[in-house]
């Protein structure tokens, strides 16, 4: 199982571009709850939350998380590297306001940059995932709600 500090976890939201939107990662008695609003002023809409992955993940195949979220779609996103501005990987979740337990299998992610898919970025290597992060960029204005009551690494 992943540390539920909110010690490693920091925030980057749509601000770094002129954004308005809000958000950050909080530690309840549950786990650790992302939350704040999205605006889509400025040509803002995003929110998210990052850390540094120190567990060794060589032999892993996805991440199972267990949530409960406030209806809305969120993304998990992994890094290869620490660059801000460099490729990610993501796989979104629609969540339903109840508790649920997704598998995130590292084949179902897609690699993306600001964005946008990037198709010759090769596949996630387990080995070198660096960070781990939630986004929510539905394109929907207001507050959203995230708890994250667990995250563990799914072995091979």
């Amino acid at each position: 199982m992943m540390s539920m500090s909110v010690e490693p976890w920091y925030a980057i939201n749509d601000n770094v571009m002129g954004g308005l939107s809000r958000g950050g990662i909080t530690l309840s008695d549950v786990g650790l709850h992302f939350n704040g609003a999205l605006s889509l002023q400025n040509n803002g809409g995003f929110s998210s939350v990052r850390r540094p992955v120190s567990d060794d993940l060589t032999d892993s195949r996805g991440i199972r998380l267990t949530i409960k979220g406030d209806g809305r779609k969120y993304q998990l996103r992994l890094r290869q590297d620490q660059n801000f501005d460099g490729v990610a990987w993501r796989r979104e979740f629609a969540t339903d306001g109840s508790v649920q337990v997704i598998d995130l299998a590292y084949p179902e992610f897609e690699a993306v940059h600001r964005g946008r898919r990037i198709k010759n970025a090769g596949a996630v290597d387990p080995a070198h995932i660096t960070q781990l992060g939630f986004l929510i960029a539905d394109k929907k204005e207001g507050g959203f709600s995230l708890s994250i009551l667990k995250m563990e690494i799914l072995r091979s």
